[in-house]
């Protein structure tokens, strides 16, 4: 596999010169920069390219073409590099193409012609691009062996995928080498699932702190005592790492799943400030994680904090794998989770058709199927959205008259828009049928029910705080919200200091909230990673004595 590909797209022969020139100048040393007249030739390129399987990391593509427009070639070109950068070349006149690109060619930035300096208006641009994009990587040596319809198999997949690690899916039911793999493995078909590592060792049914300390992740603490602990790598956990470690805190992030949170299953976020091209959460988490990570904080995958002690003026926190680690400040991100459709058949088919949060795994599983979303806030949105992409029909369930009213205008104008999405107004899930996986709905509309035929559903609907390791340590409100700040009350009970409690500054001095798992708090992801570089800042008052 050579040098991945930069790709550039114009018809006007000097402005695709001063392209191919900027582009050589700054990339060719780790790309090859090539040039295409028109998008017919492009496309014709990249296929010849994708049959000698070169890596393509980036199309830069004038809007304005004869015969096909930018926005047409990079439409087409998804199909062949679905994960390639795009990037639309535009005049000012055409900023409603460049809008039509973002929502229909997944196209990550457009630029206004003329770009000069380079340097200012179209490297940066590029160079943050490029750093997300990443080469595709070789088949993968990790094997997963299992079921598709096996809820343990999905809760192994899920976590590989959210944490970035390569492997390779066999479904042992349609995969003849799975079959034949196991029997080298010297397993049966009652000891799936079935990790084959990299150096040919074999996991049966392994627990995910089990494969992660066997794949690499860090899931021991190097110390016994930090400035900061961050519990829950969300994006305000993810937020008060930066910010910590930055400003020289010993800094340790303790996340039980995957870092990101809910917000990393997000397909894509368009309302964040500073993208107005949307990223997807898993993008988003990358880049966190990565800076959290240059500065020096210590993460823990999956680590689940399961109990807080006093041992004033220190916070202990107990590990569900028994171990303990004590902190001189601590920040509750733990977050939210969904909660779960309490109907009948629900919880015996939870990762065999029924989900919480949609991954690319699972919308793949059910390519060309009938899905059904359950929520009408943001978050259902945006799954069905990215669901459409690869189910032929998509029925969002909603208990109010419309959208209006609970999701915002972007998302129920696109999924109008869409002709794969249907909403329900009024409806609501009254049961789940299946015995092996999920085979059908019964749905309530009124008084009236019906059973639909249906290949998965994924439930968005409302959220319940993770604070039930906060038992007898912090005060929460009576949905189990952390109470912080003002919400406390001018004189909380048995709170030990002369002044009051800071903002974010929960019941117990030194230990702050923030994020969704805060009383009151704004559940947006802007607000959340406010929060958690907040939190840092008021944790560094206490700390100073103040």
């Amino acid at each position: 596999m050579g040098r991945p590909v930069l790709l550039a797209v114009d018809d006007d022969a000097p402005v695709l010169a001063a392209v191919e020139r900027d582009l050589r100048d700054r990339y060719a040393e780790h790309y090859q920069v090539l040039t295409a007249p028109s998008g017919d030739q492009a496309l014709d390129l990249l296929r010849r390219l994708r049959l000698r399987e070169e890596p393509v990391a980036l199309l830069l593509v004038d809007q304005r073409m004869p015969g096909m427009t930018g926005v047409e070639l990079l439409s087409a070109s998804r199909r062949l590099y679905p994960d390639a950068r795009r990037v639309l070349l535009t005049a000012y006149a055409d900023t409603d193409a460049a809008i039509r690109a973002i929502n229909d060619a997944g196209v990550e930035h457009y630029l206004l012609k003329p770009w000069d300096p380079p340097e200012d208006r179209l490297y940066p641009v590029l160079d943050d691009l490029l750093e997300t994009w990443r080469r595709p990587a070789p088949v993968a040596n990790l094997r997963l062996i299992g079921d598709r319809w096996s809820a343990e198999a999905h809760e192994l997949r899920q976590f590989l995928a959210r944490n970035l690690v390569p492997y390779r899916w066999m479904d042992v039911e349609a995969d003849g080498q799975a079959r034949e793999l196991l029997e080298f493995a010297g397993a049966g078909a009652g000891e799936l699932p079935v990790v084959v590592l990299d150096d040919g060792e074999v996991l049966t049914t392994p627990d995910l702190h089990q494969l992660a300390a066997r794949i690499g992740l860090h899931v021991r603490a190097e110390r016994d005592a930090y400035d900061l602990v961050i519990a829950g790598a969300g994006p305000a956990g993810l937020a008060a790492a930066v910010y910590g470690a930055s400003e020289g805190l010993a800094t340790l992030l303790l996340e039980c799943n995957a870092p990101g949170g809910q917000a990393g299953t997000t397909s894509r976020i368009e309302n964040y400030l500073g993208f107005p091209v949307g990223l997807s959460g898993a993008d988003l988490t990358l880049r966190a994680r990565e800076q959290a990570t240059r500065f020096g904080a210590e993460m823990l995958v999956p680590a689940e904090a399961v109990g807080l002690l006093r041992a004033d003026p220190y916070s202990v926190l107990r590990l569900a794998d028994g171990g303990e680690v004590s902190a001189s400040a601590l920040v509750i991100a733990s977050g939210v989770t969904y909660r779960t459709l309490s109907v009948p058949g629900a919880a015996e088919l939870s990762g065999r058709g029924v989900y919480y949060g949609a991954g690319r795994a699972e919308a793949a599983d059910h390519a060309g199927g009938r899905v059904f979303v359950v929520g009408g806030g943001n978050s259902a949105g945006q799954a069905a959205v990215f669901l459409s992409a690869f189910a032929a029909e998509v029925t969002l369930l909603v208990r109010g008259p419309d959208l209006t009213s609970t999701m915002s205008r972007y998302l129920s104008d696109r999924i109008e828009a869409s002709d794969r999405i249907t909403v329900a107004p009024r409806t609501e899930v009254a049961g789940a049928v299946g015995t092996q996986r999920l085979e059908a709905l019964r749905l309530r509309s009124g008084t009236e029910e019906r059973e639909v035929p249906a290949d998965a559903v994924f439930a968005f609907i409302g959220q319940a705080p993770r604070t039930g390791w906060l038992d007898g340590a912090v005060r929460r409100d009576a949905r189990g919200f952390v109470l912080t700040g003002a919400d406390l009350g001018a004189s909380p009970p048995d709170w030990p200091l002369p002044v009051p409690p800071l903002p974010l500054e929960t019941s117990v001095p030194r230990v702050f909230a923030a994020g969704d798992v805060r009383s009151g708090s704004v559940k947006r992801i802007a607000t959340a990673v406010g929060e958690g570089a907040m939190a840092v800042s008021f944790a560094h008052e206490r700390l100073a004595g103040r």
